[in-house]
């Protein structure tokens, strides 16, 4: 102390003053905590990426559309990977994009089933509504109460489950339905609810858990079960896209909105392509490939956290 003493009678005022500000500082920064939870900072791409956003959703889209999905599950790690954004904030673009799908999806397929042959199945439609309009709300309030780690962690877990739905259960064939009566509702509530949770977690639609559900569960044709399961994707994305409208990261598309619109853009017209060349790969090498797209995701999602 003496000798600090010493030294400020030396200097000048103004060093007296930075020589004073260090002293008090030294003590009080090692006495703060350096295990507190830090929210990553606020993330826009470079001008630069709107080839790469529109590139990347056109090949997204079309690797969707071949399967007959929007390709969300795979643009997920696209926007945490390649651009860079913090968890949550890729979710909720990912949820604006899937709504975008899903809404301009619905009048293409109107071609393949007409929105008659859809009406006619709305007690499936509600029955998988009881549950997914509760799961969204719930999963995106959770998705903002998590840490940014474990969310990603949460997100790599899911990517594999889908990558297992993908190939256990998507090749699934039309037949009678699993359960009827009470027992079918009750089942139609509960899968409503954890596709809801997911769909929200991740910012997808959910087609990819959908449509074994009501192929299986309610015995829809696959095309028609394609067809229902976006008039309940809309509804849920809604949902859970104002919950998430409640949380200050929802500003991202505030400030991506070139980003957004490139990018969702790219999508539709991937998801066209790919739609128009459905079936033309066999989904016995197809599938398998998708899926390994999704685990090699997973796991580079994991090693954010």
């Amino acid at each position: 102390m003496l000798e600090w003493l010493g030294r400020v009678r030396s200097q000048k005022p103004l060093a007296m003053v930075r020589e004073s500000c260090l002293v008090i500082a030294s003590p009080l920064s090692s006495a703060i905590p350096t295990g507190m939870p830090v929210q990553p900072a606020a993330h826009s791409p470079a001008d630069g990426s709107a080839p790469a956003a529109f590139g990347g959703g056109a090949i997204i889209g079309a690797l969707g559309g071949l399967i007959g999905l929007g390709g969300a599950e795979f643009r997920l790690p696209l926007l945490i990977g390649a651009f860079r954004f913090a968890a949550l904030e890729a979710v909720i673009l990912n949820k604006a994009m899937s709504l975008v799908v899903v809404a301009t999806a619905l009048p293409f397929r109107a071609r393949t089933v007409p929105f008659g042959e859809i009406a006619a199945h709305w007690p499936a439609i509600l029955n998988l509504l009881a549950g997914s309009l509760l799961g969204a709300w719930l999963g995106a309030g959770w998705a903002t109460r998590l840490r940014s780690e474990t969310l990603y962690k949460v997100i790599a877990v899911m990517l594999v489950l889908i990558a297992g739905v993908l190939v256990l259960g998507h090749d699934t064939t039309a037949g009678a339905a699993l359960a009827t009566g009470p027992a079918q509702i009750v089942a139609g509530v509960v899968f409503g609810f954890l596709i809801g949770v997911v769909a929200s977690l991740l910012g997808v639609a959910g087609g990819e858990l959908l449509i074994p559900t009501l192929v299986v569960l309610f015995g829809a044709d696959i095309k028609l079960a394609g067809s229902l399961s976006l008039a309940v994707s809309l509804p849920t994305m809604l949902v859970g896209f104002t919950r998430y409208s409640r949380d200050q990261s929802f500003s991202v598309l505030g400030r991506n909105r070139g980003f957004l619109l490139t990018m969702a853009t790219g999508s539709i017209l991937g998801t066209f392509i790919g739609g128009q060349l459905l079936g033309l790969v066999p989904s016995v090498v197809l599938l398998p490939v998708l899926a390994a797209i999704l685990l090699i995701s997973a796991v580079k999602v994991w090693r954010h956290a």
